[in-house]
């Protein structure tokens, strides 16, 4: 059959880098509805479908000249076909040619159930794309864009960012020796661009052995057979048919299955300690923990750890349930080889708060940490969930090679995606003083990001183990990066206030006032009613508490918990403005004296070396607001913990200066009183 001639139809669309995502997406979404509409099959069924289309149409364009993914005018106008006897003829061709292009056992699931009139649509829509040649970002971000349209579950694990995705694996660099592993793949996104970046950075011996054994060096693991089958086609666009892509739980009990990855790994006995690299995003953010006991005995982080002199041990107790993101971090760990090498995306909860400390240790006497990089706060927000994230990189150790004294850790912080925080995720592009568009060389907007400067960033390191040593990057002895990983603890400002303070003689807040918690009497009575000061009732820019509540104890909320007497100095140690210019101190006057206060607070009782009102004007100051920014963790609620209160330090100028800061804060006190009492004391009346 002669070749079918040049199309008109979607011409724009043919042999081109596409520009825009959104067409490409559009393409999709319609074939997706017309089959949805027209097969009586559910969501789940249409996707499913309409990604063994895509399928065909990858594979016909990897294939030989004579291409079969197309369909004639007179075969089909573009809304009902007449005669599909060749059409049908060249699909199933084109179906048996695409075994060649996937895993053993693999083909008969991919096979197209579809009736030929919604193929024929699905093929008219798509035959004018050149899927090979479109732009590798764009192609992505539709995959990405589509996917999740269909299986949108407010929980993250299917989608990870191509510019995170980009960022992980220009970070480790996979050569073509390497065994990747994404163990929550999702769509592919990870091991995809790793495919693409050993392709690209290889010699021509190298990616043709690669490709030959991709069923021998990548592997992804995936829960959910649908998206599995969308990581598939990625893949075979990469030009790595042969990656295994596994339908599985990968916090399941391995060894008993019969999984390709046991079998790949039969040389070496064990999937444990297989891989040289593994790239992931598990599942976390709204997701619920895992309360299978069976699961978590499995686990040493499903049990509980206690600590003593200094040291967490493993209980024999389960902990009641485990969120998956740590569970993920073990069996990560288990996966990699010793000097293997892992990024993993986590909510920052896990680098930074005073209840997962077992968990940091735990990764430290199994690996090194090699960088931290603190991802933008609204990086997930198009992919439905808003949790704060980073991306932690480390290499696997053993106690002979865990740390040495040069060992430094790199720390950076991406501020610009390139996208907007919308559900859309639209592209934001580079603007000139004019506010024009910036191209690049082909004509091309220039995506407004800052993941390539981290990246140049992180190169500069590894040849110099010195980083730029700004806020944003900057690197560390390994051996002082113990008990937090997160980069706002470490961040250079903040290491030089510090030591400006403690050069200045300053000291710690327990040192200087005594930090109470201290429990009503009233609460005791529920009948009786009390003065109730919530957050809310402090006026920040004056330092004083505005009002508060009159309520019978019964009718109190359970953060109820503090007795106020005068003299007093409260702060809070909780709230999205602690640390900010906003956060909340007071001076508990005689009107406040017995009141009862949220447990939001820290009742500040000062010693004999501080005047009171210099205390409460140092709450005020950068010097304390910076340190509980710095100590604070926490996403949906930040803290900060009683003993991280206990080290903010307060500077202690000689008692002259303190009076006289004093005096001042005094007399705004005095003119404020002064103040409402002339307010108070005018009569008026209507005569």
């Amino acid at each position: 059959m002669t070749k079918t001639p040049l199309f008109d139809q979607d011409a724009s669309l043919r042999n081109q880098s596409l520009a825009r995502s959104d067409r490409l997406l559009r393409v999709f979404e319609d074939i997706h509805n017309h089959i949805y509409a027209n097969e009586g099959l559910s969501s789940e069924q249409t996707f499913a479908e309409m990604m063994k289309v895509l399928l065909l149409k990858v594979c016909d364009e990897k294939g030989s000249e004579q291409k079969e993914f197309f369909i004639l005018p007179e075969e089909f106008d573009g809304s009902k076909p007449s005669n599909l006897k060749d059409f049908e003829k060249r699909m199933k061709s084109l179906q048996e040619k695409t075994v060649q292009y996937l895993p053993d056992g693999t083909a008969k699931e991919q096979e197209v159930s579809l009736r030929l009139n919604s193929l024929a649509y699905a093929v008219d829509r798509l035959q004018h794309i050149d899927l090979l040649k479109s732009s590798r970002d764009v192609k992505g971000l539709a995959f990405q864009k589509f996917v999740c349209s269909e299986h949108r579950r407010g929980r993250g694990q299917f989608f990870t960012p191509e510019q995170v995705v980009d960022l992980c694996v220009r970070l480790l660099r996979p050569s073509a020796a390497d065994r990747i592993l994404d163990p929550a793949c999702g769509t592919g996104g990870f091991l995809s661009e790793a495919v693409r970046f050993v392709l690209e950075h290889s010699s021509h011996a190298d990616r043709k052995k690669f490709l030959q054994d991709g069923g021998r060096n990548v592997f992804g693991v995936e829960i959910n057979p649908m998206v599995a089958r969308t990581a598939r086609i990625r893949l075979v666009l990469e030009d790595c048919p042969n990656a295994r892509i596994v339908v599985a739980d990968a916090l399941s009990d391995w060894p008993p299955l019969d999984h390709e990855i046991n079998r790949v790994a039969s040389d070496n006995c064990s999937y444990e300690g297989f891989f040289d690299i593994i790239l992931t995003n598990p599942p976390f953010g709204s997701q619920g923990k895992i309360l299978d006991r069976s699961v978590l005995d499995r686990f040493d982080l499903g049990h509980k750890w206690t600590l003593r002199d200094g040291r967490y041990y493993k209980d024999s107790d389960l902990q009641s349930g485990q969120v998956p993101d740590v569970l993920f971090m073990e069996r990560c760990l288990d996966f990699l080889k010793v000097g293997g090498r892992m990024a993993i995306v986590l909510p920052n909860g896990d680098l930074e708060n005073s209840s997962a400390a077992y968990l940091r240790r735990y990764v430290l006497a199994r690996a090194k940490i090699l960088a931290v990089v603190h991802l933008p706060f609204d990086t997930f927000v198009p992919f439905g969930t808003g949790v704060k994230a980073s991306v932690l990189f480390l290499e696997k150790t053993t106690v002979s090679n865990r740390k040495t004294r040069d060992d430094r850790v790199f720390f950076g912080k991406v501020t610009k995606l390139g996208y907007q925080a919308n559900k859309n995720g639209s592209a934001v592009y580079q603007k000139d003083k004019n506010g024009k568009v910036v191209l690049n060389a082909g004509g091309e907007p220039v995506v407004d990001e800052d993941v390539s400067l981290l990246v140049e960033g992180y190169s500069r390191f590894l040849k110099t183990q010195r980083a730029d040593e700004t806020d944003n990057c900057f690197s560390l002895p390994a051996e002082e990066v113990a008990d937090r990983f997160d980069l706002e603890y470490y961040k250079p400002s903040h290491r030089d206030l510090d030591k400006l303070l403690l050069d200045k003689g300053a000291r710690p807040l327990c040192e200087v006032a005594d930090i109470l918690k201290r429990r009503s009497p009233k609460l005791a009575q529920p009948d009786q009613e009390v003065l109730y000061v919530e957050l809310s009732d402090i006026n920040v820019d004056y330092c004083e508490i505005s009002g508060g509540t009159v309520m019978a104890v019964h009718e109190l909320p359970s953060r109820a918990s503090f007795q106020l007497e005068e003299g007093d100095v409260i702060t809070a140690i909780a709230g999205n403005s602690i640390g900010t210019d906003k956060h909340m101190s007071a001076m508990v006057t005689q009107e406040f004296a017995g009141a009862v206060c949220t447990n939001g607070f820290r009742i500040l009782c000062p010693k004999e070396c501080v005047n009171p009102y210099y205390l409460l004007y140092y709450l005020r100051t950068e010097y304390f607001l910076r340190q509980v920014f710095r100590y604070r963790t926490g996403a949906a609620i930040p803290a900060i913990s009683d003993e991280d209160l206990e080290r903010v330090l307060v500077y202690i100028p000689p008692k002259h200066i303190q009076d006289a800061i004093a005096s001042k804060v005094m007399k705004g006190f005095e003119l404020r009183n002064e103040s409402k009492r002339l307010v108070q004391d005018i009569g008026f009346a209507l005569v």
